[in-house]
């Protein structure tokens, strides 16, 4: 039985459904192809920090066939380098909650994915692109830069090189493109993404809750880490979770040739 609700009622910008171990959020600004503002982005916000008891894994969505086309240039609020600075670290803070939260976040993308959709996309763990998505970065045609950590997540991605072309052009990706290039994982017909991203989010959320945890928390950091660090690292998380109950209870699973009960 799902309970939908919406965070920030009084502009319905996110839309959430929950239903069972997975929660849905749903960006809803009609009209708007779900571009992001203030508002929405501490609705975001909210929802990751203080997530329903019991989920295990989360979809990203839009409303009205686009994922999020970026900032919202007809809402961009005049402010100085400061406030400027501020505002671009506060969507680094957003995005590494998505990131690090610890709960694992599946993105089912269409239409528009630009901008700062495509730096939120980045943030998330699985990515599913259906036929018709479009991949932009294109703040260079703006005369601005990138401000919500492009430059870490999708520079990693693409490397800097690709990156720097596709801002200095505003070079279109589409599904196929973006698939062969790492910005989604998954490349699926029109009308498609949001149900493979349910399959994928019910698989991840059948997995033990502490192992999900370490991969998204360690993974990428261990990849900041000198070659050294990082395999100490990858050796302490597999202490943790080597010794726990869940490892416990997957070993039996697979002698007694039965799927596994997590906590």
């Amino acid at each position: 039985m799902s309970n939908t609700t919406d965070l920030g009622a009084k502009a319905n910008m996110l839309l959430i459904d929950v239903d069972g171990p997975i929660a849905t959020l749903t960006m809803n600004r009609p009209g708007k192809r779900n571009a992001m503002c203030d508002e929405l982005l501490d609705e975001i916000e909210a929802f990751f920090a203080k997530p329903p008891e019991g989920v295990r894994a989360v979809i990203l969505t839009g409303s009205e066939g686009h994922y999020c086309s970026g900032l919202d240039l007809s809402e961009a609020v005049q402010r100085n380098a400061e406030g400027v600075m501020r505002h671009s670290r506060n969507w680094h803070r957003v995005m590494d909650m998505i990131q690090f939260s610890g709960l694992p976040v599946v993105s089912a993308m269409f239409g528009a994915v630009i901008g700062g959709g495509l730096e939120m996309a980045a943030s998330t763990h699985v990515r599913v692109a259906e036929e018709g998505t479009i991949f932009q970065l294109p703040e260079g045609m703006r005369g601005i830069f990138v401000g919500g950590g492009a430059t870490v997540r999708i520079g990693r991605i693409l490397g800097a090189d690709r990156m720097g072309e596709m801002m200095l052009t505003g070079r279109k990706y589409n599904a196929e493109e973006g698939l062969a290039l790492g910005l989604t994982h998954y490349s699926v017909g029109k009308g498609e993404a949001l149900a493979m991203a349910r399959k994928l989010a019910g698989n991840i959320a059948k997995n033990a809750s502490l192992s999900n945890y370490m991969m998204i928390q360690a993974i990428s950091r261990i990849t900041d880490m000198s070659r050294s660090d990082g395999l100490f690292t990858e050796s302490l998380c597999a202490a943790v979770s080597q010794t726990s109950e869940d490892a416990d209870e997957g070993l039996k699973a697979f002698l007694e040739k039965r799927a596994p009960q997590f906590r």
